[in-house]
């Protein structure tokens, strides 16, 4: 049987990659983008406008696949730094994957991967081994985005436990090229290669390439098993060790590091000269949490299970530097 990919959030970083990925391998591609998103077809893949919070706007993305294997990637979400939980983060994080649930037994799914998040896992303590869990609740992880990805995360499983064949993967900090959105570690680079960015914070998290994620979700689709949690993380960086990866690479300058106290003392400051200037914060409250939290996430059972094997990060500040300067780049 011939398959057919859905993917949501078409347009987004991972969602970009994960059709080009798709593509190349010949396979019936179906993006869905916002309204008020441009997306041109191209061979094997059509754009279909939507919105995940309107469950009518989605149909005709499930309609005329009869006879068809058809598998879902849902990785449209709101990704927040402010750590709150607004209503349209929750109404697209949450109700936007139930719509997504609905739609997959409306129409049959043969399969859905929903991305989640390594922000949904509780952290326990600082020197804790952080590994897959079977449970996820809002009021034991830190963050609105967090919050609205465990409950999501929680609803797939439960529908998972109900006949829908679903699995989970839980990216960590997503960077490298493709990023039409700009997410914020794309925008740090950018910035520092920019000569805009002033200082450098002591600090870091698990980052990965957005190319082994996607890989990581095509994976889980072939051979995760119902019901299950994958985590596709790498290993820890320190921003500081990013920076001096982009530092040889663009001839940047070098940049003071701030203590953490030092940049939570002047985050209010940062925030306001961002607003003044129209510009996305990236060092707030929550993003500065987020650099001292425990990152020991192991990816172990997506390397034994799903083949998972992220690369080394210095590739992927390359590629992304070369990105931004609109060189080609690889695709896997």
């Amino acid at each position: 049987m011939e398959k057919t990919y859905l993917v949501t959030g078409a347009c987004g970083h991972l969602g970009g990659t994960l059709v080009r990925l798709l593509a190349r391998t010949g396979a019936q591609v179906r993006g869905l983008r916002l309204p008020s998103e441009q997306a041109r077809n191209r061979a094997h893949v059509t754009y279909y406008p939507g919105d995940v919070r309107d469950r009518d706007s989605l149909r005709p993305l499930f309609r005329g696949l009869a006879g068809r294997e058809v598998v879902v990637f849902h990785t449209a979400a709101i990704v927040d730094i402010s750590g709150e939980v607004t209503p349209q983060m929750h109404d697209v994080n949450v109700n936007g994957t139930k719509n997504i649930l609905a739609l997959c037994r409306e129409y049959g799914v043969k399969r859905l991967v929903y991305v989640s998040s390594v922000h949904a896992i509780p952290e326990k303590d600082g020197c804790a081994v952080l590994r897959e869990v079977d449970r996820f609740s809002p009021q034991q992880v830190t963050g609105g985005y967090a919050k609205t990805k465990a409950e999501a995360t929680q609803a797939v499983l439960d529908a998972a436990a109900q006949g829908l064949d679903a699995v989970v993967v839980h990216p960590s900090g997503i960077l490298g090229p493709f990023d039409g959105a700009e997410n914020h570690l794309v925008q740090l680079v950018k910035e520092y290669a920019g000569g805009k960015l002033p200082a450098c914070v002591k600090g870091g998290y698990d980052f990965v390439d957005v190319r082994d994620v996607a890989a990581g979700c095509l994976a889980a689709a072939k051979k995760g098993r119902s019901g299950q949690c994958y985590i596709l993380s790498n290993r820890h960086y320190e921003v500081q060790e990013v920076l001096a990866m982009a530092k040889t690479l663009c001839h940047g300058r070098r940049l003071p590091v701030l203590p953490m106290w030092m940049a939570q003392a002047a985050e209010p400051l940062l925030g306001w000269v961002a607003r003044v200037k129209k510009q996305r914060p990236l060092y707030t409250k929550y993003s500065l949490y987020t650099l001292r939290s425990n990152d020991r996430f192991d990816h172990g059972k997506a390397t034994a299970e799903l083949g998972y094997r992220p690369r080394d990060l210095r590739q992927t500040v390359r590629d992304t530097l070369r990105w931004l300067a609109k060189k080609p780049v690889p695709e896997v």
